[in-house]
């Protein structure tokens, strides 16, 4: 049970300064009023609706999230607010935060990127008396984006473009396109041909239903089979020689179009116009992590406040105490509890990036979102799977707010880049010159201690160069043949560097954010935070470490003896450490496994006697 010492002052003021370490001195400005909004009635969770009516229930508060804008224009430019709603709308409405992402940041975003057209009215996507989708990926081609082959062909007599399929390889696939939730307009990447020249994928608008709902003439929507992540109308969507007007091409520097049909670019690669049009997938990348955040943190309060309440047997017959009490279960909470803090931090250092990135960095700023948004997305999974656990049979409900954002997590590792193909992009470009090991240290490892965070951090950097020389010299190997083959024997320690740096990246994040931190208590805790996420991440790679004289043997066998005496004097903080997350109240309260009397409130029949 939550005890004494934990409910003090002393507690309140380390939850306090844990939660403004989070989430910054903008607290109020950016998250209280998502908080304040998702713990209102219209946003909790409906017991028996089918995947189609919770569906239709996401667009239904899509409108309360646009009812809570100031100014949807402003809300979708500001990368550090728009990454922000999608921390707090996992835990109410997963579907709801897929629909959100899509329309304001995929296609209202990608219509306020490109302003050197005409200027559009936007007011009926602001007003959200129309819905956004954004259509890119094909069935035929998902990754390989850059080659679609929708085409957009310019008719320079009529002033218009002939959007069309050519093939069932080219229907745009899983785009919210359907009649739920009301009338819906695209932003559609298809292929630009003037005068029978390609000229590369660009963004065309288009409506894609008439304001009842039904298909526009030419537009063919078929409804995809259920998915088991976030109910949402996923659809396959084709065109059959749909006349747009010559205004529908989104256009800035990388390309324009004149009414006659004069294509002009300051881009000479057609992969980098694709690149350029779909700029906005980079802050979709940011949009998909934060989701991850916010699902993980709320797992990781719900199942922690059921281990410290839960009632189980103890060593001696007859006895019982909570859970938590039990190692093998506090153990792995707060190994969960230690990545999701680090997580956090590496997410802000992310968006921070990305929102201050000057031309120049924004190559840099892509990368980085990239592998932020892999490593958070897998991280989320793991530490969710283990909630999901520890809550036992609890945890298999919809209304205890964990097994359905876990399924739902699985929609964002693929969306906006698989995973696994947009870390292979940029293992290939840290081996290509963007990136560079730290030197090693001078000091040897037997003058070191295990107790230093810098060297905790050094080992962390040691991890980086044994994986990046080692996909070196796969790399420069002349005995693997063609290109294909040389890749194949380098992509494996290539990516092993993707996730040396990520960890590494998160653990720095951690221990800058606990060096700073003013509050004596918190920053003890977020300190032992970092030593037990990085003892982990050295044990988990110790072999290597031994073998290149980085660690001394006596390291490696104190190695399981350090982790275990951090686990013990975190198992106190737990609940101060997941109060930190601030979940929003009302909606952890409203869960079931929180009072088991809820459940006699909840819809259902009983059986006949």
């Amino acid at each position: 049970m939550i005890t004494a010492s934990h409910t003090s002052d002393q507690a309140s003021s380390t939850v306090a300064a844990l939660t403004r370490a989070l989430f910054g001195e903008r607290l109020d400005q950016l998250h209280e009023p998502w908080r304040k909004l998702f713990s209102t009635e219209p946003f909790s969770f409906r017991e028996g609706l089918s995947p189609d009516e919770r569906a239709a229930l996401s667009y239904e508060r899509l409108g309360l999230i646009n009812d809570a804008l100031d100014s949807p224009e402003d809300f979708v430019v500001d990368v550090e607010r728009l990454t922000t709603l999608h921390e707090w709308v996992g835990p109410v409405d997963a579907g709801l935060g897929t629909v959100a992402s899509i329309h304001y940041n995929l296609f209202l975003g990608s219509l306020l990127e490109h302003t050197s057209g005409p200027n559009r009215d936007l007011r009926e996507f602001t007003e959200l008396r129309r819905t956004g989708t954004f259509l890119c990926t094909e069935v035929g081609h998902g990754n390989s984006a850059s080659q679609l082959e929708t085409t957009a062909t310019y008719d320079r007599t009529a002033g218009e473009f002939v959007l069309n399929t050519p093939s069932a390889a080219a229907r745009k696939f899983m785009p919210n396109t359907s009649s739920t939730g009301g009338p819906k307009t695209g932003v559609v990447a298809a292929r630009l041909i003037t005068d029978g020249k390609d000229q590369g994928v660009f963004l065309f608008l288009a409506q894609l239903s008439d304001d009842t709902g039904l298909p526009m003439p030419g537009v063919e929507i078929r409804r995809l089979p259920q998915t088991t992540t976030a109910p949402v109308d996923h659809c396959m969507t084709s065109f059959d020689n749909v006349r747009l007007p010559q205004e529908a091409l989104l256009q800035s520097d990388h390309g324009r179009l004149t009414p006659e049909g004069v294509f002009t670019s300051s881009i000479g690669s057609p992969r980098k116009r694709f690149l350029h049009s779909i700029g906005r997938v980079t802050a979709g990348k940011l949009c998909m992590s934060a989701y991850s955040l916010g699902v993980t943190r709320h797992a990781l309060a719900v199942a922690v406040r059921h281990a410290h309440t839960r009632q189980s047997s103890g060593v001696t017959a007859g006895g019982s105490v909570p859970l938590f009490a039990h190692r093998s279960h506090h153990a792995p909470l707060l190994d969960a509890i230690a990545t999701t803090y680090a997580a956090t931090f590496l997410h802000r250092a992310a968006v921070r990036q990305w929102a201050q990135a000057t031309e120049s960095e924004r190559e840099n700023g892509e990368r980085f979102a990239a592998i932020v948004k892999g490593w958070i997305t897998w991280r989320a999974r793991a530490v969710m799977t283990e909630c999901r656990e520890r809550c036992g049979a609890q945890g298999l409900f919809l209304a205890n707010g964990i097994a359905g954002q876990l399924a739902a997590n699985e929609g964002t590792i693929t969306a906006e880049g698989d995973n696994l193909v947009i870390w292979v992009k940029a293992a290939g470009e840290m081996l290509l010159g963007h990136f560079t090991p730290k030197e090693p240290h001078d000091a040897p490892p037997e003058a070191r201690d295990l107790d230093d965070p810098v060297f905790l951090q050094d080992l962390l950097a040691d991890i980086e160069r044994i994986w990046h020389q080692r996909a070196r010299t796969r790399l420069r190997s002349r005995t693997a043949g063609n290109p294909l083959n040389r890749w194949n024997t380098t992509v494996t320690p290539a990516l092993e560097l993707v996730d040396a740096y990520a960890h590494s990246q998160a653990a720095q994040a951690l221990l800058d954010a606990g060096i700073k931190d003013p509050h004596p208590e918190a920053q003890r805790q977020l300190l032992l935070l970092h030593r037990l996420f990085t003892l982990r991440r050295v044990a988990a790679h110790s072999g290597d470490l031994l073998a290149e004289g980085y660690l001394t043997s006596a390291q490696v066998r104190h190695l399981p003896d350090a982790a275990e005496s951090v686990i013990a004097d975190l198992a106190p903080e737990a609940l101060t450490l997941t109060n930190g997350f601030a979940v929003v109240e009302g909606v952890l309260l409203d869960h079931p496994i929180n009072h088991p009397a809820a459940f006699d409130g909840i819809e259902g029949s009983l059986l006949p006697r």
